[in-house]
Order: structure tokens, then C-alpha cells, then sequence
């Protein structure tokens, strides 16, 4: 019969060192935390600010407390921005400007990334680098040779000139994200889809897009919020005769403020606002994991 012989199991032994690092890590967090904290107080503070200035009148506004409750939350002043400012058209107006041309940016934007990011050719890095070249050219420079560009096609207050420039301002941060995005995409799956007879067309739509959903969500929601909130581009196409019509949403909050001179209805102003930044919101909070997971895949490899 052997003799059988019970260890206690070794306990950890948490030195000086350890316990000092794991001290800093917990201030270090509590730090982030508390600048995380304040960045969103900073950040939330405007916007709860205009939300309840949207329902207060001019009096309110001007004379009540800045965070106080409206004496009545009606939407009168909403349906005044949309009916008598005209929000409601210029609304539809920008909803379907950065539909089109986001969706034109993801068509043209995706293609020319991929096939930088996975086929060699003569000129390739060129034609990256010129891509990339567009993110360092201020919009403002370009503006007068834009007008005279999209006067000379017929182009000028129109959705269609509005539509390209803005698909042409957004392929080169486009085309730099999803180029990188794409490069960490297995090869091997695209070898097996060759193999198997798949046309480059067939594995750019029905393989490699859905492998690329985070990042393709990702940066169409970028697009999408820097084309809505897009002003001086279309200050300088949408203009002339009949040019208020097809005005966007900021031209026709911009147009509330300024001719409304001392009489301005400042609720309606921030009932408009509000408007314009509502959908932006509600975009961001349903597609916030796959913005994230999009941003992080990327970078892993």
C-alpha cells in the first residue's frame, strides 16, 4: 500500500512590484474614466440644449435658465420649421442627395479599393497615392475651379453635379480605409474561389463584400454623416434661379437664421436643428457595434 501524500495548493504570491503596477492600472483607469465622463457631459450639454430650447419660446431662451424645463413641450414649433421654413422639403432634399451619393461612393470607392489592395499592376501605387493625395486637398481651394467645372457641363443647381462632387470628395478617405480593410482578408479563399471558376466580378460582390460587412458599414456611416452635414459645397452648386427649392437641409436652416434678421424665431431655428441632428443619432446608435467592430478589424491582421 503506498503512501499517498496531499499538497496544498501553492498560493500566489503577489510581490511589491505587482501590487504597485495593478495600483496604477486602477488610478490609470479611473482617470480614463473620469475624462470619458466629462468628453460626454461636454458633448451631450449643446445637444440637450437645443432639444429643450426647440420647445421654449424666445423669451425662454434668452431670459429662463439655460437647462430648464419648457413651461409646454408642444410641437408647434416643429411643425413650423417643417411646414412654414420649408424644413420638410429641404429635408427630403438632403435624404435623397446622401442616398444616391453614398451609395455611389461605396460602388465606385469599394471597386477601386479592392483591386489596389489585392491585384499588382503597373501603376498601382500610383494610383493609390493618388487616391490618398485627396485627403490633404482643402475643399475651399477647389471651389472656384468646382463652379466653373459644373457651369460649363450644365450642371450648376442640380442634384446630379451635387451627387458627383460629393461621390468625388468622399472616394479618397474610401478608397484608403477599405484598401487597408481588404489586404486582411484571407487569400485563401480567394484562391478556392478562383480554382472553382468564380469571375473576378463574382468574387468581388458575392465573396469578398459580405467577408468586408464591418468595414463596409463602417465607412458608409462616415459618408453618411459627412455628406448630411455638407454646407459649402452646396452653397456654391445650389445656386440661381429656382435654387431654394433644392436647397438641402443646412442651406435651409442657414437661410432661417440669416433672413430673419432681429426677428428671428429662435425655436424654430433649434426645432430645425434638431431635426438635422436626430437621424444622424438614430444611425449611429443602431450600427455603433458594427462601426466599432469595423474599426478594429482592420487593424488585426
Amino acid at each position: 500500500m503506498s503512501n499517498l501524500t496531499a499538497t496544498a495548493p501553492s498560493e500566489t504570491v503577489v510581490t511589491p512590484k505587482a501590487e504597485k503596477t495593478h495600483r496604477e492600472l486602477r488610478a490609470f483607469n479611473g482617470l480614463a474614466h473620469l475624462a470619458l465622463i466629462f468628453w460626454a457631459l461636454v458633448t451631450a450639454g449643446p445637444l440637450l440644449w437645443v432639444v429643450l430650447a426647440s420647445f421654449k419660446s424666445n423669451t425662454e431662451i434668452f431670459l429662463g435658465e439655460p437647462f430648464a424645463l419648457p413651461s409646454t413641450f408642444s410641437l408647434e414649433t416643429y411643425l413650423s420649421a417643417w411646414d412654414q421654413a420649408h424644413i420638410g422639403q429641404y429635408f427630403l432634399n438632403s435624404v435623397l442627395v446622401v442616398v444616391i451619393s453614398t451609395a455611389g461612393t461605396m460602388l465606385f470607392g469599394s471597386m477601386a479599393a479592392y483591386v489596389l489592395a489585392r491585384y499588382s499592376f503597373f501603376g498601382n501605387r500610383f494610383l493609390y497615392y493618388l487616391f490618398v493625395s485627396g485627403l490633404a486637398f482643402p475643399t475651399f481651394m477647389a471651389l472656384g475651379p468646382l463652379f466653373h467645372i459644373l457651369k460649363n457641363m450644365g450642371l450648376l443647381n442640380s442634384y446630379l453635379g451635387l451627387i458627383l462632387v460629393y461621390i468625388a470628395y468622399s472616394l479618397p478617405f474610401t478608397v484608403f480605409f477599405l484598401a487597408a480593410f481588404f489586404k486582411t482578408l484571407p487569400h485563401e479563399i480567394d484562391e478556392a474561389a478562383t480554382v472553382d471558376g468564380a469571375s473576378h466580378t463574382r468574387k468581388f460582390f458575392q465573396i469578398m463584400m459580405p467577408m468586408a460587412k464591418s468595414g463596409l458599414v463602417s465607412i458608409t456611416i462616415f459618408n453618411i454623416v459627412g455628406q448630411w452635414n455638407q454646407y459649402l459645397l452646396p452653397l456654391v452648386i445650389m445656386q440661381g434661379q429656382g435654387a431654394e427649392e433644392k436647397w438641402v437641409l443646412t442651406q435651409g436652416i442657414a437661410n432661417i437664421s440669416t433672413q430673419a434678421g432681429y426677428h428671428a424665431e429662435w425655436s424654430t431655428l433649434f426645432a430645425a436643428l434638431t431635426l438635422s441632428i436626430l437621424p444622424m443619432i438614430v444611425v449611429y446608435a443602431i450600427f455603433q457595434r458594427q462601426i466599432q467592430a469595423g474599426l478594429t478589424a482592420g487593424a488585426v491582421k
